[in-house]
């Protein structure tokens, strides 16, 4: 990647620090602030492949999205323009330069992994209600910002 010969356009694009931007008709809810953002994400894009970019940020939307649900309820996935359904996050991750994949079960409680190009990412984030064998709600969102934070050190 040292020998890489870069548009100016693209140094620019790479060197620019991330910013999120929200706007909501209750003012409880909004968007992170930046100093609350994992370590990778307060870095410049740099030389992020596609595929880590896109999943820092959807780590990002998930923890937040989680941070709103109450004990009875848990983070699910529905991808729009598709008839995959709803899933329920149990993993999520990606492969260089360009695929997502998630990991999860559907409403029939049947395991289910979602390998997507970071060109056809559409998804929805919904509340499922906790499953009733558990005690707690699965917050994957932190696990996945923790581990972005680990990742960074």
């Amino acid at each position: 990647m040292a020998n890489e010969i870069l548009t100016s356009a693209e140094a620019a694009e790479n060197s620019v620090l991330p910013m999120i931007y929200e706007v909501h008709t209750d003012p409880r809810k909004c968007a992170p602030e930046p100093q609350d953002l994992p370590a990778m994400l307060q870095q410049p894009a740099g030389a992020k492949s596609a595929a880590q970019w896109a999943y820092e940020r959807l780590v990002l939307y998930i923890r937040n999205f989680e941070s709103q649900l109450d004990n009875d309820q848990e983070v699910a996935m529905g991808f729009t323009g598709s008839d995959a359904g709803v899933i329920r996050i149990e993993g999520m991750g990606y492969f260089d330069p360009d695929i997502l994949t998630f990991y999860g079960t559907d409403e029939a409680g049947t395991k289910t992994q979602l390998v997507q190009h970071v060109s056809q990412l559409n998804v929805m984030l919904s509340a499922m209600p906790v499953q009733p064998d558990q005690q707690e709600p699965n917050r994957i969102g932190f696990h996945l910002a923790h581990d972005l934070n680990q990742k960074a050190k």
